[in-house]
This record gives C-alpha cells, sequence and structure tokens, in this order.
C-alpha cells in the first residue's frame, strides 16, 4: 500500500470490507452453541456478543433503508435498535446481519464519504465479537488492509494528531493523521491488530507495543 493509495477515496473499499468480513463471521457465529450470544463484551462494556451483533445488524438496515432520523448512533438510538430485536432468536439477528454486509456496500459507496467510517466501525465489532470468543484473527483477518486503509484516510479527513506507524508484516509504514500539520507526529511500532484497538479505543493490556509522543486514548476515532 503507498500513502497515496491509502489517502485516495476508494468508493467500494467499504462494501469489500464488509462482505469479506461476512463471508468469515457469518458462518462462525451459525456454528456457536446459543450461549455464546450471551457472553459480555470487553469492548463494549454492558453490551453481550448478542447485543453487539443487533447493534451491528441495525445500523446497516438502516443504512439499506435509508432511515437516518434525528439522533440515529447515538447511545439511546442503538440501545433502542437492540431492544427491538430483544425477542428474535439469535439466528434472525445473524440472519440480519448477512443480509446488511451484503446489501450496504452500494449505498454507502453512493453516499459520498460520510458513511464509510460505519464500515469501519462493523468490522471493528467483528473483532469484539472475535475476541470475547477466541476466535483468531480479531481485529486483523482478510480484511485488514482494507480496514487499515479506510483508518488512515479516516484519521487524514478528521484532521486527526499525526502518528508514524511502523506495522509488522506491512512493507511501507503508515502515516496517519494531520501529516501535513505542525505537530511532530507519534510513533509507534507494533502489529496490526493493536493499532486498529489503540485507534478504536479498545482493550490493548498485555499486549506488545510502543507508542510514543501521543496517549492512547488520543488516538480512539470512536470516543
Amino acid at each position: 500500500m503507498t500513502a497515496d493509495a491509502l489517502h485516495d477515496r476508494d468508493p467500494e473499499l467499504p462494501g469489500r470490507l464488509l462482505t469479506t468480513e461476512r463471508d468469515a463471521l457469518i458462518p462462525f457465529l451459525r456454528s456457536r452453541p446459543d450461549g455464546d450470544f450471551a457472553l459480555p463484551t470487553r469492548a463494549c462494556p454492558g453490551w453481550s456478543v448478542r447485543d453487539v451483533l443487533a447493534h451491528c445488524s441495525s445500523a446497516l438496515t438502516r443504512v439499506v433503508e435509508g432511515r437516518f432520523e434525528k439522533g440515529v448512533f447515538s447511545p439511546a438510538s442503538n440501545d433502542r435498535d437492540i431492544a427491538e430485536r430483544a425477542d428474535w432468536p439469535n439466528r434472525q439477528v445473524v440472519d440480519e446481519l448477512e443480509r446488511g454486509m451484503t446489501e450496504a456496500g452500494p449505498v454507502i459507496a453512493g453516499a459520498g464519504g460520510v458513511l464509510d467510517i460505519l464500515a469501519l466501525g462493523e468490522w471493528v465489532h467483528a473483532g469484539d465479537v472475535r475476541d470475547v470468543l477466541g476466535e483468531p484473527g480479531a481485529y486483523a483477518g482478510a480484511g485488514l488492509l482494507d480496514a487499515l486503509a479506510l483508518l488512515t484516510r479516516t484519521t487524514r479527513e478528521r484532521g486527526h494528531l499525526p502518528l508514524h506507524a511502523d506495522v509488522d508484516d506491512l512493507d511501507e509504514p503508515l502515516r496517519l493523521g494531520d501529516v501535513a500539520g505542525d505537530r511532530t507526529p507519534a510513533r509507534y511500532i507494533g502489529d496490526a491488530a493493536t493499532l486498529v484497538r489503540l485507534y478504536s479505543g479498545r482493550p490493548v493490556e498485555g499486549r506488545a507495543y510502543e507508542l510514543a509522543g501521543a496517549e492512547a486514548k488520543e488516538l480512539n476515532i470512536f470516543g
């Protein structure tokens, strides 16, 4: 990945990220017993695995159906969406999630970029579920390069603090945030999954990485 490729918007990227994750996550979820869906998540306090999946499926359904009333995606709106699905069997939540991950891509592509971060958030939430259930590839996996490209562009467009990331197994460093600004870039050394955890406010205790020139909480783009 070159710096320019990471910065330019690829309208098909969010949908590609969603379908790549769909192909791995949905069969995995269908193979899990119902008890797994009740497990608490570490990344989303107060939410179970099922709550995270219901949030993800409802958000994508809103995108597909064009339902963006005032306050949508606020904590209160998210809680209402989860509550509306409280009586659904787990398989129905997974079915809705599969449909959303399949159909939301073209809508996101046509929105000009304002919904792109939603695809990144869905991918991160899939990592939350994988993390709880002990599935390899949490915050990594087949969609990682697309996720990093979307993360890089998002931090640049938002003028986030600049960061130079030397990421394990990538040929070139990532340059995230406002790289053209006056602030000296912070420096990260470590793996890609931990970098994603930092930028999404997920737990990093016990993970090996170096971060200089910034506090971990400064990186969170969802906070």
